[in-house]
């Protein structure tokens, strides 16, 4: 069973990504399969990998936590950022549950059917579904004014009373191994990206135009992403392992801070190497490579850089400290 979206809603990549996603009954035993869907559209569009990954990590999480259903011919958002600026809170009453406030960071809002939402509860942080398709209180507001992902319909959504159904329970959405688990698919995503911008350089040396500065740059390029591959299969395969959904909480979150770490490492590697070994013409001349650069540039920073390392310096200290977990061969 497939989750066809039509392509005149969301475009040919996201389409043909969410489609190919493995979703039923259970997302979890296709791990390696789904993320090497977000690698390959990545790789040729990342607005479309960024709403295929939410799509997924929307399905896993439902898969987890219960309630909603990820159904054929839909696409879901999951809305979790918060900023100081913007608050959502969700009010109880004696037919349900109701959303009022605003969200920043919402991807996919001028798309999206459904969304899995954080908002704050009277009994703490909750996660809500929300069909956007049966409400007319929601409003986007602050649009994306930058280059990079321009296309993935990131706003800020006002919620005014919307009817919103609980997955999970207080706290259940952060305090699980799962959302560590989903954090390496945006990783996967990454990936792909990488390997579409170092297009350029792998055509100038296929093309017999490249000298062995250009070889260099491309070796360094490629052994950068073969380090990432593998470890993302390495993750794939443990977190698709039966005893994954429950395994301690801080060993999830350092293996997804590690290999977020290790994508980015060959994301920039890519960046630089291309840039340099090929100068100003691709991202002058060459309108997609332009694009895709920016779009990386943009979706690579939702790592949160030294103040991941630093989480997982001292993740590593405290596993290593008794030898439980540390890095071995």
């Amino acid at each position: 069973m497939t989750s066809a979206v039509s392509p005149r809603l969301v475009g040919d990549t996201l389409a043909r990504a969410v489609a190919a996603l493995r979703l039923h009954p259970t997302p979890r035993g296709h791990v390696l399969a789904n993320w090497r869907v977000l690698a390959e559209a990545g790789e040729h569009d990342l607005d479309a990998a960024r709403l295929a990954e939410a799509h997924l990590d929307a399905a896993t999480i439902t898969d987890e936590l219960g309630g909603a259903v990820v159904e054929a011919g839909s696409l879901w958002g999951v809305w979790a950022a918060g900023s100081p600026e913007t608050a959502l809170h969700a009010t109880p009453d004696g037919s349900g549950w109701y959303l009022t406030g605003r969200k920043p960071w919402c991807s996919g809002s001028d798309r999206c059917t459904h969304a899995l939402v954080t908002a704050t509860a009277p009994d703490g942080d909750r996660l809500f579904a929300v069909d956007l398709r049966a409400s007319d209180e929601i409003r986007n507001g602050d649009p994306w004014r930058g280059v990079g992902m321009r296309d993935s319909g990131t706003a800020t959504v006002r919620f005014t009373a919307t009817r919103a159904y609980p997955v999970g329970g207080p706290g259940t959405y952060l305090d699980r191994p799962g959302f560590w688990h989903g954090a390496v698919g945006v990783a996967a995503a990454w990936f792909g990206g990488a390997v579409g911008a170092a297009a350029p350089l792998r055509d100038r040396l296929a093309s017999g135009r490249g000298d062995e500065h250009d070889a260099a740059h491309l070796g360094r390029v490629d052994a950068a992403l073969a380090a990432a591959a593998a470890v993302l299969r390495e993750d794939a395969a443990e977190i698709a392992a039966p005893g994954a959904p429950t395994e301690p909480v801080a060993r999830a979150r350092r293996r997804a801070i590690r290999a977020r770490a290790s994508v980015e490492d060959a994301v920039e590697t890519v960046l630089r190497s291309t840039g340099r070994a090929t100068g100003p013409r691709p991202l002058a001349f060459d309108a997609h490579h332009a694009r895709h650069v920016a779009d990386l540039e943009v979706f690579v920073r939702q790592s949160h850089a030294e103040r991941d390392l630093a989480a997982l310096g001292h993740l590593a200290s405290e596993v290593d400290g008794d030898r439980a977990d540390g890095v071995r061969l």
